[in-house]
Formats: C-alpha cells, sequence, structure tokens
C-alpha cells in the first residue's frame, strides 16, 4: 500500500461513506443534508426554530431554507409560528418525516456495513473505539 498520511486516508474512506450513504437514499427521494435535517429534527425534543436548525446543521441560515422548502413539499416537515415569538418559524418533523428518518438512518448503516466489510468484526469494533477516542477529544 502507498504511503498515505492518516488524515489523507480517513478523508478518502468518509468520502466513500458519503457517496454510498447517498446512492442508498436516491430511492428513498432525499438527499444527504435533507437526511441531516430530519435527523436534528428527530434528535431535538421539541420543533426548532429555522435558525437553530441551521445551526445543528452548521450552516448559514440562508442554506435551511432550501432545505426545508423541499421537506415541506414533500410532507416531511411543517413549519409552524412559534407561539413564543410570531416572528420565527418552527419546523415540525411529521410522522412521515419521523419515518423517513429511520429509513434513512437504516441507508446510513447499511452503508457503513457495505464499506466496513472488508474488516472482521474484531477489526470495526477495534477501530469503531479507535474513532470514538478521537471524536471524544475536546474541540
Amino acid at each position: 500500500m502507498e504511503d498515505v498520511e492518516l488524515s489523507e486516508l480517513l478523508h478518502r474512506v468518509g468520502r466513500r461513506l458519503r457517496h454510498g450513504y447517498a446512492h442508498r437514499l436516491a430511492p428513498l427521494g432525499v438527499n444527504p443534508g435533507q437526511a441531516r435535517a430530519l435527523r436534528a429534527l428527530a434528535d431535538a425534543d421539541r420543533p426548532l426554530r429555522m435558525v437553530q436548525l441551521a445551526d445543528e446543521l452548521r450552516i448559514v441560515p440562508r442554506s435551511v431554507t432550501p432545505v426545508v422548502d423541499t421537506l415541506e413539499q414533500t410532507g416531511l416537515v411543517r413549519r409552524e409560528v412559534d407561539p413564543a415569538n410570531r416572528r420565527s418559524t418552527l419546523v415540525v418533523i411529521t410522522p412521515a418525516g419521523r419515518e423517513m428518518h429511520e429509513r434513512s438512518r437504516e441507508a446510513r448503516r447499511q452503508a457503513g456495513q457495505d464499506l466496513f466489510a472488508v474488516l472482521s468484526e474484531d477489526q470495526r469494533d477495534q477501530l469503531k473505539e479507535l474513532l470514538g477516542v478521537v471524536d471524544g477529544q475536546p474541540r
């Protein structure tokens, strides 16, 4: 194997994982950005304001609007006026949105299974543990 620095190797593997995930999402009719938005909404304990959703997704607020527009058009979310601040809009995940979130989560899991199938179960467990250590360090 060529001498590749760890960060480059991790970037390549991440890219392959993202492509596999996008490929599995396509038949569901959502893209990875929309799936991320559904995950953020499903994981929140309450509806999120548009700006809060943008913060969760680490994107600028104006970039969240087309994502929410598409999800709303497909019935996966709905907008509501925030009763605490009538100038703000809440994004509420619908039951169909929760179902799509579960389906997209399964697509992500399957993409990971496909990619890491070359590793033994012990190797996968070790990789998960090591990445968990790296991910757990303070930012």
